[in-house]
């Protein structure tokens, strides 16, 4: 069994490149479901281990690609057989597993869930990584009150991965919805998601001294972090939340506390990485619902595995938008 794989190696020289070579199968770790993977993505943590490996990549020669959708090839565990339609995401393949940048991968089950009826291998990586935290960041919010007549909900990044997808769940669930971005060319784009207001990245990205300011926003998916994050959170109604999934704006947090002891707002950390899989499962079954595909469509840029170096370096400049879905048998 040989196919084509995108492999990244590392010299002594700790320079890394990347190059799409044909491989064998017995190449493949161990695990319990080969699948033939038809579709992959590119996220930010692609962009790294593409390039430098930003510390997620444990050694080499490897194949990134944190989620795929396919059909499974081969299976010694019960719940999956040969012919059924999986999506991968998360649990550090593509870091410290092979992932999805290759036309076939071995995981564990466990790693695997059923891909949801209405939703096609390609639609399921169009959504992808970004789009399930996108997901995950809603659910959690409406699990802590929010509802469309709570007032507007604010998402930053709004025109990369997970803010793409999370405006237009909100939009289709009628959210009044404000879409932050520092790209003025974009507001086309994000209007046609569903979006309702543009908010330039400038009027909040400057932190003030007022821990508290007008109370705007009944909730927030916050994919920047850093100093924006601590503004939001002085902008947030009484009782409402902020959904953090990212950190393009920085790791660190030059907030108060007094958001959280005199307004009652909640920040709720997102992880997608290691979620149990009956959430999994519930997500992936709102995406179906609540994702409207004609929307879906507008995001996503095709590629082809011989573009993802290119590519990878992009999206660590921000300047890739929506979703890459990657053809890796083009």
């Amino acid at each position: 069994m040989s196919f084509k794989a995108l492999i990244v190696e590392k010299d002594e020289a700790g320079t890394t490149s990347a190059s799409v070579r044909t491989i064998t199968g017995d190449r493949l770790p161990d695990g319990d479901v080969t699948v033939a993977v038809e579709y992959s993505t590119l996220n930010y943590k692609d962009g790294l281990c593409l390039g430098s490996g930003g510390g997620l990549v444990k050694s080499y020669p490897h194949v990134p690609g944190i989620d795929f959708a396919g059909t499974v090839e081969q299976s010694d565990d019960p719940r999956y057989a040969p012919g059924d339609k999986v999506v991968l995401t998360g649990w550090r393949v593509g870091e410290v597993w092979w992932g999805g940048y290759a036309q076939k991968a071995r995981v564990k089950a466990d790693w695997l869930v059923p891909l949801p009826e209405g939703l096609s291998t390609r639609d399921a990586m169009a959504v992808g990584t970004a789009g399930f935290t996108a997901m995950l960041a809603v659910m959690a919010l409406e699990d802590h009150g929010l509802a469309p007549d709570r007032g507007p909900v604010l998402v930053t990044g709004a025109a990369g991965g997970v803010g793409s997808v999370a405006t237009a769940i909100l939009s289709h669930l009628g959210y009044e919805v404000a879409a932050v971005t520092g790209r003025p060319e974009q507001e086309g784009y994000l209007k046609g998601l569903g979006a309702t207001r543009i908010v330039p990245r400038a009027e909040l990205a400057e932190t003030v001294k007022r821990p508290l300011e007008s109370e705007n926003w009944a909730g927030c998916v916050d994919a920047v972090g850093g100093a924006m994050l601590a503004r939001v959170l002085g902008q947030m109604k009484y009782g409402g939340s902020v959904a953090a999934v990212g950190l393009a704006g920085g790791a660190g947090l030059p907030a108060t506390v007094i958001p959280f002891l005199l307004r009652g707002v909640n920040l709720l950390g997102i992880d997608s990485v290691m979620r149990p899989y009956e959430d999994r499962v519930r997500a992936w079954s709102r995406i179906a619902t609540d994702l409207p595909l004609d929307r879906l469509a507008e995001m996503i840029r095709p590629a082809t595995l011989g573009e993802l170096p290119e590519l990878g370096a992009a999206i660590l400049k921000g300047e890739v938008r929506g979703r890459v879905v990657v053809d890796v048998n083009a």
